[in-house]
């Protein structure tokens, strides 16, 4: 798609690397002149969004790590020192910590534009694919951050959680013993999460800039899903779209400084300012608020399988709504791509956009009814739409008719104007 680079060196010093390692005519190849449809609208921005979050996580995480102290008797005073103590320690930490929630802010939009617009259709299939593994990865990192700060629900989060694998037939018990460096969640646990948590984002920097080469090879989709197939298709990516996404990141970050600054506590839970005490179970254990929606996955399976145990479901069902994303591409068998044009998709898009946000409000509610009973409901809802309505009605819908390209689009020729 992006084809060979027209760059030409313009002094002594870029010509003598251009010789040697082409990296220039690389970046510029990909994120200067690369042809990218001339109708993206600004949900594409939040793929930018997600990349610049990722990178203040980065800064800001190497900077507490040099304050922090991975111990069970130490972690939490750590964490106190640096809120106290450190210049600026409490900004880097609000920074990190909402953060966090930032970044799978704009994942989650990111992820759900892909499926309005069909972006994981072919060929853009290991886009998704590096894609999913990229918010698998982040969901494990953010967990084991959210161990650090060793207050109560860090403590009894990593509990609960890791207990799950016990459940795995034969190698469960093996598992968790490792997890745990023992027989309960202390002092090797914290270590091997803080190790962890250290090296995960760095192991996601490397799939972002796969996911970012997978997608330039296949090209943009874009809200029409259709192809370009001249050059009055497409128009460069500098200066149109990296204007346009610094000004969607200015955006975003106003309203990332206003959590940061006026409401850094928010979206966190007021027991992790106690430090950690196993002799006392919180009223309530409850993970971040981007977990709940598979919590309330995790929680609904309150009865067995046949031979299968309802802990042992639960555990293949919470796992089983992120490995479905996995094969996606191949459960959608509509051949359009964009829900601008197939109006029953659309429908069914809203419905499950709907049942995730249901989802998440009841996994942060008690394990008791009418909560468990809803959230049985929505989770058949959650996978009805994968298994049951994608193959379905790609079969049987009749979709409007999809512009012969992206400049008729644009210029409202035929079918939807971008």
């Amino acid at each position: 798609m992006a084809g060979h680079s027209t760059y030409e060196p313009q002094n002594a010093g870029a010509k003598w690397l251009e010789r040697r390692l082409p990296v220039l005519s690389l970046v510029h190849g990909s994120f200067v002149a690369f042809p990218t449809p001339k109708n993206l609208n600004y949900w594409w921005t939040f793929g930018g969004i997600a990349f610049f979050m990722l990178v203040v996580q980065l800064i800001t995480g190497i900077v507490l790590v040099m304050h922090y102290t991975p111990h069970e008797t130490l972690a939490f005073l750590s964490v106190e020192h640096i809120m106290r103590d450190v210049n600026y320690g409490w900004l880097i930490r609000y920074l990190h910590m909402n953060g966090a929630s930032m970044f799978f802010i704009a994942v989650y939009i990111h992820i759900f534009r892909g499926l309005y617009y069909g972006s994981y259709k072919e060929p853009r299939e290991i886009a998704w694919i590096l894609g999913v593994l990229l918010f698998l990865l982040m969901m494990a990192t953010a967990f084991m951050g959210y161990v650090l700060p060793w207050g109560q629900m860090s403590l009894w989060g990593a509990t609960v959680i890791t207990n799950l694998f016990s459940a795995i037939p034969i190698v469960g018990d093996s598992i968790t013993t490792w997890l745990w460096g023992g027989f309960s969640v202390g002092n090797p646990t914290l270590n091997r999460f803080f190790s962890l948590h250290y090296l995960l984002p760095f192991v996601i920097v490397g799939i972002v800039i796969l996911h970012i080469w997978a997608f330039h090879v296949a090209g943009n989709n874009n809200p029409v899903g259709v192809d370009p197939k001249s050059e009055k298709d497409t128009i460069p990516f500098h200066p149109y779209y990296t204007m346009k996404d610094l000004f969607a990141i200015v955006v975003f970050m106003i309203f990332f400084s206003w959590f940061a600054f006026y409401l850094p506590n928010y979206m966190g839970h007021p027991d992790n300012y106690i430090e950690a005490n196993p002799m006392v179970t919180p009223a309530h254990i409850v993970p971040e608020w981007y977990f709940l929606p598979f919590y309330a996955i995790l929680r609904a399976i309150t009865f067995d399988i046949g031979p299968i145990p309802s802990k042992l479901g639960g555990v293949i069902a919470m796992f089983g709504a992120i490995a479905v994303l996995f094969v996606l591409p191949w459960l959608d068998t509509s051949k359009v791509r964009s829900a601008r044009f197939r109006p029953v998709y659309k429908f069914f898009f809203w419905l499950f956009g709907f049942t995730c946000v249901m989802l998440g409000w009841l996994g942060a509610m008690p394990a008791e009814q009418p909560y468990v009973a809803l959230a049985q409901v929505f989770t058949a809802l959650y996978f009805a739409h994968f298994l049951i309505v994608l193959p379905v009605l790609g079969l049987i819908e009749t979709p409007r008719k999809v512009p012969d390209s992206i400049n008729d689009a644009v210029l409202g020729k035929t079918g939807e104007a971008a």
